[in-house]
């Protein structure tokens, strides 16, 4: 990484909002949450043609860039590599992840990438995309945003997060056919479940029907973990904690500070020291666990072995 003492971004990928609050936390120094350090300089706007949520956000959020946050457009991946310290890959279509980090990777070995959300559609590809950041030296993380609310980590702190005996939490959870079930908007209450609980669930079993779905893992020390969510228009998160003699209220929407804020953060320390806050293990479960609760859901609410 530079030695500068404020460091170049680049942005993979312009057809999310997500490069809209990114641009704003980095680049507005008028910013409600200015996050200091770092400068988005250089974006590669990419979509997806054959997925309307994607390619038609990308003119719009490409001339906000260039206009609104003099943010640099490239026409390659590479050049946007080439000009950027540390990359955030924020392509929103899923399928295309593994491609591009693949030119990531190989132009800029050992810069820091960020992937946003869905980081990959099913467990085989999750592993490869570490794969090759492992092979070019790439410190690699990717999350949902809502692991990273107050409302979650002011509950989970290291001393007790070990003492939580099962959790449940809900989302909304809109499907799109071309990253399939829960991989692409589900991901979000999984994310806070697997904050809660870590890792070790060794089955999964999910009933859904047309507008609500309730996944339940089952963990190797016999804890419960369980995800709602709904299609109903229901646009909060909320959770609820157990431990052995109290339960603690998750409620993200009663923050004052927004959870892209409290992501934004966590992104730019990580940039900072190349440590990854969440491991590379733990993305491939929770990767698996999608993969697994879709599966289930699609065969009646059998329970699937992770």
């Amino acid at each position: 990484m530079s030695n500068s003492p404020e460091l170049k971004l680049g942005l993979i990928g312009l057809d999310t909002s997500h490069v809209i609050v990114f641009s704003e936390e980095f680049n507005n120094p008028e910013a409600k949450h200015r996050i200091p350090g770092a400068k988005v300089v250089a974006a590669w706007p990419g979509g997806s043609p054959d997925l309307q949520p994607s390619i038609s956000r990308v003119p719009g959020y490409t001339k906000d860039l260039r206009e609104k946050y003099g943010v640099a457009i490239m026409d390659s991946i590479e050049e946007v590599v080439a000009a950027s310290d540390a990359i955030l890959h924020t392509s929103l279509d899923g399928r295309v992840h593994l491609e591009q980090f693949k030119r990531i990777a190989a132009a800029g070995p050992g810069k820091p990438v960020f992937v946003d959300k869905p980081f990959a559609l099913s467990t085989a590809v999750a592993k490869e995309i570490f794969a090759i950041a492992a092979k070019h030296g790439n410190p690699i993380f990717t999350s949902s945003s809502l692991r990273f609310t107050g409302a979650l980590t002011r509950i989970l702190t290291p001393e007790v997060k070990p003492t939580v005996k099962g959790a449940q939490f809900h989302g909304p959870a809109a499907f799109e056919p071309t990253n399939p079930g829960f991989y692409w908007y589900g991901i979000h209450p999984v994310e806070m479940l697997y904050t809660t609980m870590g890792t070790g669930c060794r089955s999964v079993r999910c009933v859904g029907t047309e507008n609500h779905d309730i996944i339940t893992g089952v963990w190797a020390d016999g804890r419960i973990g369980t995800v709602q969510t709904n299609r109903t228009g229901n646009y909060e998160y909320t959770g609820l904690v157990h431990f052995e003699k109290n339960t603690v209220l998750v409620n993200v929407q009663a923050e004052t500070k927004g959870f892209f804020t409290c992501l934004g953060e966590a992104i730019m320390e990580f940039f900072r020291t190349g440590t990854p806050p969440v491991s590379a293990a733990e993305t491939v479960e929770l990767i698996r666990f999608i993969e697994a609760a879709n599966e289930s859901r699609a065969h009646d609410g059998r329970e699937v072995l992770m």
